[in-house]
């Protein structure tokens, strides 16, 4: 009968003291290289596997990284391009740090109980996705931040704050959209942004407005929201139908518009489809661009024009900015203001037959 190798036997044959094992294998503060290796050989010989829940507790972690993501009913999240892509990214990084990651979902203004995973130690850190700027989640990020709680803002940026955030420049995105469009010889652009609770919608429209005005089409002394015509702006919720509705709304007008920028690819395929249906060919009679540089982008038809966005990568630096830190000494996270960042990664245009020019 095999007998069960104890923590003492490890310490006796490396000639260590138990409490050295117990920081070895933890890797909990400084120790020689030397006396590391001895623990770890003799951990080997012996065959001793430190038991994972008494690990977590003497680490006080839980092992799990949380990613809290919006419940919406009937929205497939795990096949949305956006969600996907930034979750390969999160689980990537996770298991090459040696950790799981545990999804949860919320209802968004609902209580959302963020300070509660903690206190439960469910979770070590957390990620957020598809948070929204209302006074409610303000308050209760601002929560997370005093009580010394390391979480992470993907694609979402709270104006003001200093919040630990992973995002893209959705703004120079925008504009090079945009940009694209008028060099193709199109002037009377409209465009359809996502719900302005999104810092993303707001940076896209800022994108659209700074093209726009730079061509000499909007008054630059009108402030962003003034400054574009009514007929060329439409909000949708980022899903397909939302787009295929604001369509027939662009139709009423189809005569003071000739493109049509999207801020996402699902509001610009819905988009193509419903002005296709209304007998207006989308690449021929209107130019279209979309924006995310999903798979459907590729094969629309004709093929869509969209700005690709690093998701993945953005998923990536999330988890490593979160677990980097909370590999540190507990006595440290109460300094985790010195870490706070925000990055902002680059975007790129993607040209497709969607918008090329028809002008000539």
């Amino acid at each position: 009968m095999s007998h069960i190798v104890t923590r003492k036997a490890v310490a006796e044959m490396a000639g260590v003291s138990e409490a050295t094992v117990s920081r070895v294998l933890n890797n909990v503060g400084p120790m020689r290289e030397e006396t590391k290796q001895k623990v770890i050989e003799a951990a080997e010989i012996l065959g001793y596997y430190p038991n994972a829940i008494a690990q977590s507790f003497a680490r006080r972690r839980s092992g799990n990284l949380g990613v809290i993501l919006p419940y919406v009913p009937k929205v497939h999240i795990f096949s949305t391009y956006y969600f996907s892509e930034i979750l390969n990214g999160i689980g990537e990084q996770v298991r090459e740090l040696g950790y799981d990651m545990l999804l949860i979902f919320r209802k968004p203004g609902y209580e959302n109980g963020y300070i509660d995973l903690f206190r439960s130690q469910k979770v070590d850190a957390c990620i957020l996705l598809g948070t929204t700027d209302t006074p409610e989640e303000r308050k209760a990020l601002k929560a997370l931040e005093e009580a010394g709680h390391p979480f992470c803002l993907v694609n979402q940026h709270f104006e003001g704050e200093h919040f630990l955030e992973v995002d893209a420049d959705h703004e120079q995105g925008a504009y090079e959209a945009v940009k694209h469009l008028l060099d193709e010889g199109y002037r009377k652009i409209a465009f359809l942004n996502g719900p302005p609770e999104y810092s993303n919608s707001l940076d896209r429209l800022k994108g659209y407005v700074r093209a726009m005005t730079e061509a000499g089409l909007f008054n630059p002394d009108k402030s962003i929201t003034e400054a574009v015509p009514p007929e060329w702006l439409n909000t949708g919720n980022y899903s397909r139908t939302s787009g295929y509705e604001a369509a027939s709304r662009f139709f009423c007008n189809k005569d003071q518009i000739d493109a049509v920028f999207a801020a996402n690819d699902r509001m610009a395929i819905g988009l193509m489809q419903g002005f296709r249906d209304l007998g207006v060919l989308p690449g021929k009679d209107i130019a279209i661009a979309g924006y995310d540089d999903s798979d459907g982008a590729r094969i629309t038809d004709p093929p869509l024009t969209s700005v690709a966005v690093p998701f993945y990568q953005m998923g990536m630096m999330a988890a490593k900015l979160l677990l980097s830190d909370s590999e540190s000494e507990d006595s440290e996270v109460d300094g985790a203001s010195d870490h706070r960042q925000q990055v902002q990664l680059g975007t790129k245009l993607i040209v497709r037959s969607s918008s090329k020019g028809n002008q000539a």
